[in-house]
């Protein structure tokens, strides 16, 4: 007998015990073949090879024999070449997709897996968490956005940067994507007003719960409804609704668009030499989202969209840092140890006592407006914006160009006695008339 592997030798023993259990006419040989798995003919050839080459006709005659769909071990080779020298940082799908169409190694996803994962060049995941329902993306663009800030170290350098990215649910389409510093109200705000401007109007904007975003009193629990945070009130103002998430497996598909981000992105810019937030935003922005799209987006499940048309024409007030605060006896306003000067307008005398709101912009300039009226706009010292130059030039075209001399005036006369008593007299007689 030849030496057989003892899995091998298990599996026919137990084909040995149905044959003998179908010859005893214990059970049916139709019963004998669904029990090993096999069609009735296949079970009629078993026993027959049995009857004729005893226990060697019961193994599989496929053992000791090469597949005829084995791959070369060259292939294997440079396929384990590439990976460690030039890919070594890619993940199992992004790799194959490079083999398909960089280096024309046509292999299956699960080929190139198991053989990384049998070099020790790619760990093997761990088993997933609890099975959870899925939700049903929305059916129309624009009814929900995903917004959410991925910490990574993109540029491999050791130092860690938040990507920025707008989703949308029903077609997984990128509209934003931006590296930035730190994730803030700012960048936030930047974020979602380049998706107004570029797209339009939209429904709701499911995000966690960071604190730019809500206020959580106690950890784990809901958020505060009475308490609004300035993106809250921006969104409040264009009339967009805010969904909080509680668990990061409710935003599973920003999630999931995150792990995809972060297993390709780092490793287009290391090919491209990019090591610096404005070259790798530039890239973004001219390439790599359309890139990202075409290859991920998927069609919506009816047609048309969800957006509408902004009519609002102060998204700089909108998406600015909105506080209140009450005009001094002098007509100044305290805003962040900053003395900001109100000057006299046509419309009132003073604004002594009157609440005002005191906007910062994303560019750090301020503004203080009452009811309607931009009453003062500053630098981020407080120091007022003037315009001389264009003063200047509002006061030539006024003058025609023409420098206008001082003339003396000649002094006003006092009326005499006799002058002011004829008057004082004629407004007498126009009374009594």
């Amino acid at each position: 007998m030849k030496h057989y592997s003892e899995a091998a030798v298990e599996r026919m023993m137990k084909v040995q015990e149905v044959i003998m259990r179908a010859l005893a006419k214990k059970i049916r040989w139709y019963e004998a073949a669904e029990i090993l798995g096999i069609s009735v003919r296949q079970m009629k050839r078993r026993k027959d090879r049995w009857d004729r080459q005893g226990y060697d006709g019961l193994f599989d005659r496929r053992l000791g024999k090469p597949s005829p769909k084995r791959v070369a071990v060259s292939v294997v080779e440079e396929v384990l070449r590439l990976y460690q020298e030039q890919y070594y940082d890619l993940h199992v799908k992004h790799f194959h997709e490079k083999l398909k169409h960089e280096h024309n190694i046509k292999l299956s996803y699960t080929w190139v897996k198991t053989a990384l994962q049998t070099a020790g060049l790619v760990q093997r995941r761990g088993r997933r968490s609890k099975h959870r329902k899925r939700r049903e993306p929305r059916p129309l663009p624009g009814m929900m956005l995903h917004i959410d800030g991925s910490k990574h170290q993109w540029f491999k350098d050791g130092c860690y940067y938040d990507l920025i990215v707008v989703l949308d649910d029903a077609t997984n389409e990128i509209y934003y994507a931006q590296l930035v510093a730190a994730e803030s109200t700012f960048t936030v705000m930047a974020a979602l007003r380049a998706v107004l401007e570029t797209k339009g109007l939209f429904c709701s904007l499911y995000c966690d719960r960071a604190s730019h975003f809500f206020l959580t009193p106690k950890a784990g629990e809901r958020v505060s409804e009475q308490h609004i945070t300035q993106v809250g009130r921006a969104l409040a103002e264009l009339g967009i609704r805010l969904i909080p998430a509680y668990s990061p497996q409710a935003r599973g598909r920003s999630e999931r668009c995150f792990r995809t981000w972060q297993g390709r992105l780092p490793q287009e810019l290391r090919l491209r030499g990019l090591a610096t937030l404005v070259a790798a935003n530039e890239f973004l922005r001219e390439h790599y989202i359309a890139e990202f799209n075409r290859q991920f987006t998927r069609p919506a499940q009816e047609s048309g969209t969800a957006f509408t048309t902004c009519q609002r024409k102060d998204l700089d007030f909108v998406f600015a840092l909105l506080h209140e605060r009450t005009v001094a006896r002098d007509n100044t306003v305290n805003y962040g140890n900053r003395v900001l000067q109100i000057e006299q307008t046509k419309w009132r005398f003073s604004l002594a006592g009157c609440k005002v709101n005191v906007y910062e912009h994303a560019n750090q300039t301020l503004s203080v407006v009452y009811g309607p009226h931009v009453v003062g706009r500053y630098d981020q010292h407080g120091v007022p914006l003037a315009q001389p130059a264009l003063a200047q030039a509002q006061r030539k075209k006024a003058t025609g160009g023409k420098k206008r001399s001082a003339v003396e005036m000649a002094p006003l006369r006092k009326a005499t006695k006799n002058v002011a008593s004829r008057r004082g007299l004629e407004k007498s007689r126009s009374k009594a008339a």
